[in-house]
Parts: C-alpha cells; structure tokens; sequence
C-alpha cells in the first residue's frame, strides 16, 4: 500500500523552495515598478492620462512618481504609458518607512533604510518570531498568501517565523486590510495584548494607505496615528517573498541589495 504514495510523491518532484534568499519569480509577476521622466510631449500626455484612471491616486505625472502604498498593481498605467511606467518582477518592496514605498525615476530598488529600524527587534527576535494578523476589514486576499508563507513550497517557519491565534503568544501584530471603523477597537485591543518590544506590520496596499476605501465613511485609520509601523510592504494581494523578504531585511537577515 505504501508504494503507490511513493511513486505519487516522487512525481511531484521538490515541491520546497531550498533558499528563499535567491528566489526568481516569473516575469509575468508585478513587482518594483521602474519609472522613467521624459520631455516628449505625447508621452506626458500619456502619463498624465495614466495618473487620471488610477483608482486610488497611486500614480503622479508632476512630478512623476509612484506611490506603491496606495498602488494596486493593476497595470493600467504601464499599459496607458508604457515607455514610461514598467514593472519588473523584483519583490523586494518592504520598507520600513512609508516614504520608502514611494518610486521615482531613476530609483532601481526600494532602499531599506535600516537606520530606521529599532535595534531591539533584531536582537529579541532573531531567533524566532510569532505573529498575529488582524484581518481588519480585508477582503481575506493577503490573509490567504501570509497562509502560503507556511506551506510546503515557501516553508517560513524554517527561520522560526510563524503565526499564532492569541497576541498574548505573539510578538507582533501584522494588519491587512483598510482598518474599518468597526475592527478599530478590536485591533487596539489585539495589539495591546502583545507585549513588548513588538513588531507592528502594514501589510497590502488597504494596510498601508486605505487603498480604494482610503476615503470611506466606514474606516477608521486611526490606530495608524497613534502606532507606527516597523514595516510597510505593498501589494494587492501580497505575494508570500514580499512578505518574507521584508521580514528577513527587517530581522538583519539579509541585506537588500
């Protein structure tokens, strides 16, 4: 009985990803994007149109920048003004400011300042790190790819990074979506349960700026006036690297090129 399972596990091939550090992801996959300024006046028109259909003003043409805390990851704008606006498949976009996020001409990655980055969390939580995520009026899109950090393919919990049910276990608190007015309370009270020194995550474009409900009478961002983030990682969803790459750079883990 036990052969059949053999040959069907076999057939599977390596399922794990042996070094997280040198993942490649596929090029069709929407990463950093790569911004480029131009004087030719059809492709300014092109850009200013771009920035006109961005749902939630992610994109600006004067001057020319985009915002990856409010970007969707659509691709309208690379397809309206592709000489412009491309995106590469390069996730490594966390940061640990949220001026960080923003991507300009000339930038070829998203710098890690790491003189903003509390000396304490490398060192209490170089070894091991639990996590509680509050899903805080998402639509359960991230909460399913910080579920694949888990799985047999990325396997995060090699590196002693997981998540727990209870923030009295965990160390930090990861947010996904836009904070409705009616999971404020609820998420204060989660992330006063953990005790310190914490990690506070933004994950998604909702955690980071609101995205499409940034202006909705039925959010509530207040948590995020009184608590800053330790780390802010775009996308919409999240993509399991995102997410492990910034808490690897955010740990001393790794140094972002």
């Amino acid at each position: 009985m036990i052969f059949p399972k053999i040959r069907v596990l076999r057939s599977h091939g390596r399922q794990a990803i042996p070094d997280l550090d040198a993942v490649e992801l596929t090029p069709e996959f929407r990463g950093r994007p790569e911004l480029s300024a131009t004087a030719d006046a059809a492709e300014g028109d092109a850009v200013e149109r771009a920035a006109a259909i961005c749902p939630t003003g992610a994109l600006t043409a004067a001057p020319l920048a985009l915002d990856l805390g409010r970007c969707l990851f659509c691709g309208e704008c690379a397809r309206i003004a592709p000489r412009n606006i491309r995106f590469t498949n390069d996730y490594r976009m966390g940061s640990p400011t949220r001026e960080g996020l923003v991507v300009r001409p000339g930038d070829t990655c998203i710098a890690f300042n790491r003189a903003k980055v509390r000396p304490e969390l490398a060192r209490t939580f170089a070894r091991t790190l639990q996590l509680r995520e509050v899903s805080a009026g998402g639509d359960a899109s991230i909460e399913m790819e910080l579920n694949a950090t888990g799985n047999v393919n990325f396997d995060f919990g090699r590196f002693g990074v997981g998540f727990t049910a209870s923030p009295r276990h965990a160390d930090g608190v990861v947010v996904t979506g836009p904070v409705t007015a009616n999971m404020a309370e609820a998420l204060e009270i989660c992330y006063d349960a953990v005790a310190a020194p914490k990690i506070l995550v933004a994950c998604g474009s909702e955690a980071c700026s609101g995205g499409l409900f940034a202006d909705s009478r039925a959010v509530d961002r207040s948590f995020f006036d009184r608590h800053t983030p330790d780390l802010w990682l775009p996308g919409a969803p999240t993509h399991p690297m995102v997410f492990i790459d910034g808490i690897r750079t955010l740990l001393g883990k790794k140094t972002r090129r």
